[in-house]
């Protein structure tokens, strides 16, 4: 077999990288319940988990319930402080059974894969995700990529069986650089897939924070040389290790920015609950700061400090709405509160996706909306921007609306109605904006919830909708 070329960066990448210096972290991470069960952790960890809470997941071990199989154990020291004072960010990091009782699920949540065209690419919307690495510092149990962190097999487009694997930076250029060129060459319009340039990236995966900065300097450097404008960076390492936000990794992306200062840059943070980020006094609750708003912990205040000295870098906070962690509208208030006042922009709160065993953890479509917009009752307007969003397989859905009284003259509305907005679509732009309406179903927690109660379908998501694609249950 002959071997892949390998990407050879540009005098000026070259001279850029030359400058980089990776630094040294300690995260002190737990991996797997082994040295849990075994009574092995640091004295201070050891009653994190009870011997109940062990037991119950031991005995799952090897079975097709496996929890730790469906989503690896993972914490960090920093994050374990935290959770320690807080039931919400225990349920976020603990593995737990009731995360196997209902396997159903989708194998590859969004059907990806679909739009993957280059291996570790997913060419959806008029952006580009990469997947850069595979891991975490620690791992979210409700994770939407846990079949990429969990390394399992999935059927691809093509009837392939493969687990999903990371991109390689010439593929991931040379693919750009070809796209760019043939919408280039045919007005502005891919003559296929009818996409304009792509210009924008997020890397993601797993966290490209675990990587070293040569490496995601090695990544900013060749998109940039690609012609990619804008750049975002997905993590939550902010949350889970926020050292990792040191004096080197500005370095870096400060040189970055000397070299390419017409690109910009976005951090793409991913707090779920103030706990993440709040100290607490010893009566357990928030402490205010005599300067206004709450006090943070030092380490994760320093780093959002640190890039709200860089105008040319910005932060926005996403998050789903989880049940046990953030399904709670005084919670999420506090944090799009905090968020903003740091310079943090609210950008989305999520429904959650159908990945396997997402019955354990989605609430109710029409609860988060409820839970969402309660939360934003006497936030400012600026404090207010995040939108409720729902992924489906035609693209990223809002959650409009849902009325609390019957809709006179509308058959299905008797019991109120939701409406769905279409917010970006998966193939193309050209459905932005076409709504959904469906009669209301306080239980459903996917679009499935609501096959059988479909009124205006502008925007065809039920039209395409593969539903035995979409509830696909484990094999029992």
């Amino acid at each position: 077999m002959t071997p892949k070329e390998k990407y050879s960066p540009s005098e000026k990448e070259a001279a850029f990288l030359a400058t980089v210096q990776n630094g040294k972290y300690d995260r002190d991470i737990i991996t797997g319940l082994k040295k849990f069960m075994a009574g092995t952790v640091p004295q201070d960890m050891q009653g994190f988990y009870s011997q109940d809470e062990l037991d119950a997941v031991k005995a799952l071990d090897g079975t097709k319930r496996d929890v730790q199989a469906r989503m690896p154990v993972k914490i960090t020291r920093h994050y374990f402080e935290q959770a320690k004072n807080s039931l919400a960010i225990q349920t976020l990091v603990k593995a737990s059974p009731k995360e196997t009782y209902d396997l159903d699920g989708a194998e590859d949540p969004g059907k990806q894969m679909t739009y993957s065209p280059v291996e570790g690419l997913i060419h959806k919307y008029e952006l580009g995700l990469i997947y850069v690495a595979s891991t975490c510092s620690a791992h979210c149990r409700f994770c939407y990529r846990e079949e990429l962190i969990a390394k399992k097999e999935i059927t691809r487009a093509d009837g392939t069986v493969a687990a999903k694997g990371l991109a390689q930076i010439k593929d991931i250029v040379d693919y750009i650089t070809e796209h760019n060129r043939i919408v280039a060459e045919n007005g502005g319009r891919h003559p296929e897939t009818n996409r304009e340039r792509l210009r924008e990236i997020l890397m993601s995966g797993g966290d490209p924070m675990v990587l070293g900065n040569k490496n995601i300097a090695q990544w900013l450097a060749a998109l940039a040389q690609a012609g990619i404008e804008n750049i975002r960076i997905g993590t939550k390492e902010m949350a889970f290790h926020p050292k990792r936000f040191d004096e080197t990794f500005f370095a870096m992306l400060d040189k970055f920015h000397k070299a390419y200062p017409r690109v910009n840059l976005r951090m793409m943070v991913h707090f779920n609950h103030p706990d993440e980020v709040l100290l607490k006094g010893p009566d357990g609750e928030f402490i205010d700061d005599p300067q206004g708003g709450l006090v943070w912990h030092p380490d994760a205040l320093a780093a959002v400090q640190a890039f709200g000295n860089r105008a040319w870098i910005n932060l926005d906070n996403q998050s789903p709405i989880i049940a046990g962690i953030n399904d709670d509208p005084e919670a999420l208030r506090i944090l799009q509160r905090e968020m903003r006042r740091n310079g943090i922009e609210n950008h989305y709160f999520f429904c959650g996706r159908d990945i396997v065993g997402h019955k354990a953890f989605n609430v109710p479509i029409e609860r988060a909306w409820q839970i969402l917009n309660e939360s934003q009752q006497g936030l400012s307007g600026v404090e207010a921007h995040a939108r409720l969003s729902i992924t489906h397989y035609k693209g990223k859905t809002e959650v409009a609306a849902v009325t609390n009284e019957p809709v006179p003259g509308v058959k299905g509305g008797e019991n109120g109605v939701v409406v769905f907005k279409l917010l970006r679509g998966a193939a193309d732009a050209s459905n932005r904006a076409k709504v959904t309406i469906v009669g209301r179903n306080p239980e459903a927690i996917w679009f499935s919830g609501y096959d059988d109660r479909v009124i205006v379908d502008e925007a065809e998501l039920y039209s395409m909708y593969d539903i035995p694609a979409i509830s696909a249950v484990a094999a029992e």
